[in-house]
């Protein structure tokens, strides 16, 4: 990964030939995706997947398309903004050391303000992206034409502002979360909604991939650029958030 390369070398920035959003798949992703949809596919027909949302980044993107294919619901994947990945404005595409050295008063602020509220010039913080996860299921609430098991495709940063989210998780949890539980690539974690609340099932699950696909996950914290003032993830999961049975 472009990010571990820059990390191991000291480097302040990145080499990078495009940009994160247009990163694609890698062929490993593709066999995980393949993987995941093959298992859905095998599961019972009020189990599978009624909806498809992805974030727009192409890596999550084409995650959507092969699974979904693989899974036999088709190629309609709605890509909807909101589950992009954080914005890390004027610091896309720098490590940690980077900024450390190029932007220390920043570093400072990170420090002073923590991982979740700190908010990058041009970016966001975590708290920013629970916000847009926010808007995203009050938009399934609300849309009488939403079906009621929903599959999305997003990134790391998401899929904890999900857990924030639904299980209203206080900032020091949701922190030890991703301290603790790393989440490896195309992994499910899937929510049920009993009595207007969302309980976990399963979380950074890779049983679907266990004997169909090698299971891979990104370097942990607290070296991760992306999560201390770095770089791009390329990581892609899924959160499969499942409604009640009806």
């Amino acid at each position: 990964m472009a990010d571990r390369a820059a990390r191991e070398a000291g480097a302040l920035r990145l080499d990078l030939e495009m940009r994160d959003a247009d990163m694609p798949l890698s062929d490993l992703g593709t066999l995980q995706a393949e993987a995941l949809g093959r298992h859905l596919a095998a599961s019972a027909p009020d189990e599978r997947p009624t909806s498809v949302f992805s974030s727009p980044y192409e890596r999550a993107a084409a995650t959507a398309r092969v699974a979904a294919s693989a899974a036999g619901l088709g190629d309609a994947v709605e890509l909807d903004e909101r589950l992009r990945e954080r914005e890390l404005g004027a610091f896309d595409g720098m490590t940690g050391e980077g900024i450390r050295r190029l932007h220390p008063e920043e570093a400072g602020r990170r420090r002073w303000l923590g991982k979740f509220y700190y908010r990058p010039p041009g970016g966001e913080s975590w708290a920013d992206v629970v916000q847009r996860v926010r808007q995203f299921m009050l938009n399934l609430t609300v849309d009488s034409t939403t079906s009621d098991r929903i599959w999305v495709f997003t990134h790391q940063a998401v899929i904890l502002a999900f857990r924030v989210a639904l299980e209203q998780s206080t900032e020091q949890q949701i922190l030890d979360v991703d301290r603790s539980q790393p989440i490896p690539n195309c992994s499910m974690t899937r929510y049920r909604s009993e009595d207007g609340r969302w309980r976990l099932e399963a979380f950074a699950d890779v049983e679907p991939l266990r004997g169909l696909a090698p299971t891979t996950q990104e370097r942990p914290a607290p070296d991760r650029a992306t999560d201390d003032l770095g770089g791009p993830d390329v990581t892609s999961e899924t959160v499969d958030v499942g409604g009640p049975e009806t």
